[in-house]
C-alpha cells in the first residue's frame, strides 16, 4: 500500500495523548516515527490503568502509539543526547509538549536547530500557550474553555465530556498544522517552521457555533443537556424500551417528522424559529408520543422518510460496527494503514542506536522480531 507520508521522518518527543495521537496519525499515513521515551518509565500512559493487556501494556497507551518505534533515551546522558541530535538533524518533523525552555536547558535549542535545518518542522503542543508554565491536562482545559459550562443537565452541575476531547482536538489540529507546514516548508522562514497548538486554543476554537451565538447576543449560553440551543426537535427522547435521538435539521425534515407522528395541523411549528420559540409546548408533546412505541419502530419509521435519528448505543455496540482490534485499536480515520503494533519501552532502541533512521529499512525478518504484527 502506498501511503502519502512515506519517507517522512518524525521524532516524537511528546507523551500522554495530544502529541502521541498526532504522531500516530502521521504514522498511519506512512511516516517513520521514532517515539523517544524516558528510560525505565517511558510515556506516562504506560501506567494509566487498569485495564492492562496480558503483556502488561495499558489500553490507554495502546490507543495512540501504534506505527512507532520506541527508543528510551535520557537528555542527561551525553551519548543519548548526541543520538537525539543526530536523529533530529535528519528528521522532517519534531513533535514535543515540554514546558517552555525545558528542551533548551537539556541541550535541544529549538531555534538553533530550525536555523541549522531548513527542512525541519517543529511542532510544540502546549496546554495554555508558549509562555505558560501550566501543565496541560484535558480536564482543566475543559473547565476553562467554557465546555463544562454548557455540558450536563440543564438544571444540574457542569460536566466534562466523556472522552479527553480537548486533547484529541489539539492532536488533530497539530496534525493539520504539521501537514500544512510540510506542504509549504520551501517558502517558510525558520520562525514559520515552528508551529504551535495549545489545548486551550483548540478547545475554545471548537466552541464554533456556541461561541458565535455568544458573540452575536452578548449573553453567555446556558446548558441544554441533550437538547440543542438553535434546533427543535434535536435531542434525546425515551421510547418505550430505550433512549434514542431525533435530529430534525431543517423544515422539510420536520414535515416528515410531523407526518410520522400524525400531528395534524402544525402551522405554528412550520419553521424552526417557531419550534424553538414554542419549545416548552412542543417537546413535552413529542415526549408523550414517542414513549408509546419502542425505539426500533420509531427508527424504522423516521428513517423511511429521511428524518435523522439514532439509537443511544453502548461503546461495545458502537465498536461492533467498525474495524477495531485489541492491540492496534481503531482503524485509521484518515485512510492510513496499521503497520506496527504499539511498542514496548525501548523495544527498538538497539536497532535505532545501530542504524539510526535506517532502522526502518532493515529486513522484514528483523522488523518481525522487533514488533511488527499483522492485525
Amino acid at each position: 500500500m502506498t501511503l502519502p507520508l512515506q519517507k517522512i521522518k518524525i521524532v516524537d518527543l511528546s507523551r500522554v495523548l495530544a502529541g502521541p495521537l498526532c504522531t500516530m496519525m502521521l504514522g498511519d499515513l506512512g511516516a517513520d516515527v521514532i517515539k523517544v521515551e524516558r528510560p525505565d518509565v517511558g510515556d506516562d500512559t504506560r501506567g494509566w490503568g487498569p485495564p492492562f493487556a496480558d503483556n502488561g501494556e495499558s489500553a490507554y497507551f495502546r490507543s495512540v502509539n501504534r506505527n512507532k518505534l520506541s527508543l528510551a533515551a535520557s537528555f542527561d546522558n551525553p551519548v543519548d543526547l548526541a543520538l537525539l541530535q543526530e536523529l533530529i538533524a535528519c528528521a522532517d518533523v519534531v513533535v514535543e509538549n515540554y514546558l517552555p525552555g525545558a528542551l533548551r536547558r537539556k541541550g535541544l535549542d529549538r531555534d538553533e536547530i530550525l536555523s541549522a535545518n531548513p527542512r525541519l518542522i517543529w511542532c510544540t503542543i502546549s496546554g495554555f500557550g508558549l509562555i505558560s508554565e501550566r501543565p496541560g491536562y484535558d480536564f482543566v482545559v475543559q473547565a476553562e474553555s467554557g465546555w463544562m459550562s454548557i455540558t450536563g443537565p440543564e438544571s444540574g452541575e457542569p460536566s466534562k465530556v466523556g472522552v479527553a476531547l480537548a486533547d484529541v482536538i489539539a492532536g488533530k489540529d497539530a496534525t493539520i498544522a504539521i501537514l500544512a507546514a510540510l506542504a509549504g516548508r520551501d517558502r517558510l522562514t525558520s520562525a514559520d517552521r515552528h508551529v504551535h497548538v495549545s489545548l486551550q486554543g483548540s478547545a475554545v476554537a471548537a466552541l464554533v457555533n456556541v461561541a458565535q451565538n455568544t458573540l452575536v447576543t452578548g449573553s453567555p449560553p446556558k446548558r441544554w443537556g441533550n437538547a440543542h440551543p438553535n434546533l427543535v426537535p434535536y435531542q434525546l427522547f425515551s421510547a418505550a424500551d430505550r433512549p434514542f435521538v431525533l435530529a430534525v435539521g431543517n423544515d422539510a425534515q420536520w414535515v416528515q417528522c410531523a407526518s410520522v407522528l400524525q400531528l395534524g395541523d402544525t402551522e405554528r411549528w412550520r419553521t424552526n424559529a417557531g419550534r424553538v420559540h414554542d419549545r416548552e409546548t412542543l417537546v413535552p408533546l413529542l415526549e408523550r408520543l414517542l414513549s408509546a412505541s419502542n425505539a426500533e419502530s420509531w427508527m424504522a419509521a423516521f428513517s423511511a422518510v429521511g428524518v435523522p435519528c439514532g439509537l443511544v448505543q453502548t461503546v461495545p455496540e458502537a465498536l461492533a460496527s467498525v474495524a477495531a482490534h485489541p492491540v492496534f485499536g481503531l482503524a485509521s480515520a484518515v485512510g492510513g494503514a496499521v503497520r506496527y503494533a504499539p511498542p514496548s519501552l525501548d523495544q527498538h532502541g538497539a536497532m535505532i542506536r545501530a542504524n539510526g533512521w535506517s532502522a526502518f529499512n532493515v529486513t522484514a525478518e528483523v522488523i518481525e522480531s522487533s514488533g511488527r504484527v499483522t492485525p
